[in-house]
C-alpha cells in the first residue's frame, strides 16, 4: 500500500478540483448553447469529445505520478532511457490535454 504525504495530497486536490472546474465549464457552456438553440452536430461533437472518464483521469494522474518520480530520481539514476521515458510521457500527457 501506497502512503502519501501531504504534498500529495494536497496536489491531489488541486488536480480533482481542476478537473472539477473543467467539467462545471463544460456543463456551463453546453446548457447555455442548448439554451440558445445552436446545438449543432459538431458543437456536440467537440463538446463530447472533451469529457473524459474517471478511469482516463486516473490513467492520467498515474501518468503525472510517473513523471514527478522519474524527475526525481534523474539525478541518482543517470539512464539515458529513463530520461527519454520521462520525456515521452510529458509529451503524451500534453497532447492528452
Amino acid at each position: 500500500m501506497m502512503v502519501a504525504n501531504k504534498n500529495d495530497l494536497i496536489t491531489a486536490i488541486d488536480r480533482s478540483a481542476e478537473e472539477l472546474h473543467q467539467r462545471v465549464d463544460m456543463h456551463r457552456c453546453l446548457m447555455k448553447t442548448i439554451l440558445q438553440q445552436r446545438v449543432g452536430e459538431g458543437t456536440l461533437r467537440r463538446l463530447s469529445s472533451s469529457f473524459s472518464s474517471p478511469g482516463e483521469a486516473r490513467f492520467k494522474a498515474a501518468i503525472g505520478e510517473t513523471i514527478e518520480v522519474l524527475e526525481q530520481t534523474r539525478k541518482a539514476f543517470k539512464s539515458k532511457r529513463l530520461e527519454a521515458l520521462r520525456k515521452r510521457l510529458i509529451h503524451v500527457l500534453i497532447e492528452s490535454k
